[in-house]
């Protein structure tokens, strides 16, 4: 199955090689023109336009996804299986959803209105997947008590990022490489996260203080969280850098280790095993050797596009094969918790959303993490979550 197969209307859509308009801009800044895709194929599919959730956080969502468009490089374009789209048509495309959404129409009208007005891609999913299928996981914004002096138990640190973190820029391909440098000035591997841990590397950047090593470990894969201090106030904490060391599941060694079933695996899972073992949390959080530091920020979690998340509409993709600036639609289950955070059932999720968020763990044109927000209720859902789903681009069609 190619990453992305065509729809049955012959309309074409992305493939692996297409990458998320951010980039193109960096490209484009050195003569590039737009990027061409490799030839279509794979089966042919249908998709009924629906929504579950309210359409004031569809509307607020959207605008700011027109909000990133406006930032970007004016004459920035992608050429996706012949069609070639400009920044500007994108950002049609989404006033034009906009005006339609704040019209109200009902449910069979909107799917009407969508499939007349709208080029639809879909997304190829995962290679072992002959259906095209994705997997669909939750994310969320964690709460957690803070210091910003050393005091037990708060003793397990967030770290600002550091001077020796260096960035260089390739001028020709826009990339960019991440390490520190050596004695004699040449850039090498960033530390792992045994090694920052282990070794103290990075005392001074200390940004606050957690009292839960594994809370800290799991605010850095979720990105963002919120800290209360003592004083009862609380402050937003976001992403600000990486040592750019390979992302390792610790969810998967630890069912590759047989000490949890692949099926039960979740983040609740995970966490109650690194709680009930303590002498093996070390080892196990130190598999992976990715590792993050923040800034402080506003109290809203904000996605790698630079605009505040919506929950229930963000999602995360992977920007270098995923589009990052059309609307998407998103077919899937989602869980049904109690008040104690257990799952009761699962009913349908059918979502509009807005590709507007990254992350280490989101790779690949079969991957999407879908943001629920912060609270207990955000906690238990995206922790559950780990479904199989599909996932539709939307494009204004030309005249």
């Amino acid at each position: 199955m190619p990453p992305f197969p065509r729809l049955k209307t012959g309309l074409p859509v992305f493939r692996r090689c297409i990458f998320a308009l951010l980039y193109l801009a960096a490209l484009c800044s050195s003569g590039c023109e737009g990027i061409r895709t490799a030839p279509p194929g794979g089966a042919g599919y249908s998709v009924v336009f629906s929504d579950d959730a309210d359409r004031s956080s569809l509307i607020r969502a959207t605008e700011h996804q027109l909000n990133y468009l406006g930032r970007l490089r004016p004459g920035t374009v992608v050429t996706i299986e012949g069609d070639t789209y400009t920044v500007d048509w994108l950002a049609q495309s989404l006033r034009l959803f906009l005006d339609i959404i704040k019209g109200n129409p009902p449910e069979a009208e909107l799917d009407r209105i969508l499939h007349e007005k709208f080029t639809i891609y879909k997304a190829g999913g995962r290679e072992s997947a002959p259906t095209g299928e994705m997997l669909i996981t939750g994310y969320y914004q964690p709460l957690c008590a803070g210091r910003l002096v050393k005091s037990p138990p708060f003793l397990y640190p967030l770290y600002a990022k550091p001077s020796s973190l260096q960035v260089r820029n390739d001028p020709h391909t826009g990339k960019s490489t991440i390490g520190r440098l050596d004695r004699q000035g040449n850039l090498v591997p960033f530390w792992t996260r045994a090694e920052i841990e282990e070794k103290n590397l990075l005392a001074g950047n200390e940004l606050v203080y957690l009292q839960d090593p594994v809370e800290a470990f799991f605010l850095q894969i979720q990105g963002s969280g919120l800290i209360r201090l003592p004083d009862g106030s609380i402050r937003g904490v976001h992403i600000s850098g990486s040592n750019e060391r390979e992302y390792k599941s610790i969810g998967k060694l630890l069912v590759d280790e047989q000490k949890i079933g692949k099926e039960g695996a979740s983040m609740q899972t995970i966490k109650r095993y690194l709680h009930d073992h303590p002498l093996e949390q070390k080892r196990i959080l130190h598999h992976n050797s990715k590792f993050v530091f923040f800034k402080w920020d506003k109290k809203e979690a904000e996605g790698s596009i630079g605009e505040i998340l919506t929950p229930g509409r963000s999602i995360a993709i992977d920007r270098e094969v995923l589009p990052v600036a059309a609307v998407g639609y998103l077919v899937s289950r989602r869980p049904v918790v109690d008040q104690t955070g257990a799952v009761t059932g699962w009913e349908p999720l059918r979502r509009f959303v807005l590709p507007q968020d990254s992350g280490t763990a989101i790779k690949g044109t079969g991957r999407a993490d879908f943001f629920w927000g912060s609270g207990q209720y955000a906690e238990a859902v995206a922790g559950q979550m780990k479904e199989k789903g599909k996932l539709y681009f939307l494009v204004k069609k030309r005249l």
